[in-house]
């Protein structure tokens, strides 16, 4: 499987500028949670340095890690999508250093020019299916019995 886009060298150069003119950047510390699974999903984040671990509650008191983020990585994607809820926890593996994106100034880009929004959209698409396959893949692997069967 091919790697997933990173957002901002998927982007033109005229629509990377857009996106970048209402970024702000932002650090966040190792073992900072940047967001909970079901709090409002109103920004994200692309990382420029650091790693973050995206994480699913299967109990109560345990979570499972389904993704580790790097430098180029989009963080977050819930904005983009009603109800705008997290699914997901995400929380700083190391020093973390990114930008970051108010939502409702992104969307207000998209409006004044819907050639980035239909770009942003295809390419958040694009991530979100490569990792729904990595998911899936992780998930087959981690609960296939050596027989083939799941368990």
């Amino acid at each position: 499987m091919s790697a997933p886009p990173r957002v901002l060298h998927a982007l033109s150069p005229e629509h990377r500028a857009l996106l970048l003119s209402v970024a702000r950047e932002v650090a966040f510390a190792e073992d900072t949670r940047i967001f909970e699974a079901g709090g409002v999903a109103d920004r994200f984040w692309v990382l420029r340095s650091g790693t973050v671990s995206l994480y699913q509650y299967v109990l109560a008191e345990r979570r499972i890690s389904v993704a580790t983020l790097g430098p180029g990585d989009l963080l977050g994607w819930s904005w983009l999508f009603p109800p705008h809820r997290w699914d997901f926890g995400a929380e700083a593996f190391s020093p973390v250093r990114a930008y970051e994106f108010d939502a409702s100034a992104v969307a207000a880009l998209g409006e004044r020019d819907p050639s980035l929004e239909l770009a942003l959209t295809r390419t958040v698409g694009t991530i979100l299916a490569h990792r729904l396959e990595m998911t899936r893949s992780a998930l087959i692997e981690r609960y296939a019995h050596p027989s083939g069967r799941l368990v």
